[in-house]
């Protein structure tokens, strides 16, 4: 991930959860936040709920996402359990009350989609320049909204 956004121009630093845990890296010093899946937090069911829980009841890290989340200047992506994880922290994000939370497929299996979607006008960072672009997108997950 941090490879891609410093191929779109970014200057990406990769931190990982015990660094702020630890205080050797603060949200303060960062404008954007992505936190990406695949393998985090074990990458099982529900992972991203946990690694969620390891921020909210660490009042350090705590206190940190929620003036991240707070300032005006920042962006965050959630990608895979970093989607549920930023899901499962919409209590500290403004304007995420109707966000989604995350729960086991009713078919109790891993799923996949394919789905075609359309950018609206947004004013968004990512989709900058993007509004009508039509892209063909891969699913596939153990759990749903």
């Amino acid at each position: 991930m941090a490879a891609a956004f410093d191929r779109a121009g970014f200057e990406a630093t990769d931190i990982h959860m015990s660094d702020i845990l630890t205080g050797q890296a603060v949200l303060e010093e960062y404008q954007g936040l992505v936190a990406c899946g695949g393998f985090s937090y074990g990458d099982v069911l529900g992972a991203g709920e946990g690694w969620a829980k390891s921020i909210l009841f660490n009042d350090q890290a705590r206190d940190q996402f929620q003036s991240f989340f707070h300032r005006e200047d920042t962006f965050s992506l959630g990608v895979c359990n970093g989607c549920q994880m930023l899901s499962n922290l919409k209590e500290l994000i403004p304007g995420a009350d109707l966000w989604p939370r995350f729960v086991r497929n009713e078919s109790e299996r891993f799923e996949a989609r394919f789905s075609l979607v359309e950018v609206q006008k947004s004013d968004s960072i990512f989709f900058d320049g993007m509004e009508g672009s039509r892209m063909p997108i891969a699913v596939s997950h153990g759990e749903v909204e």
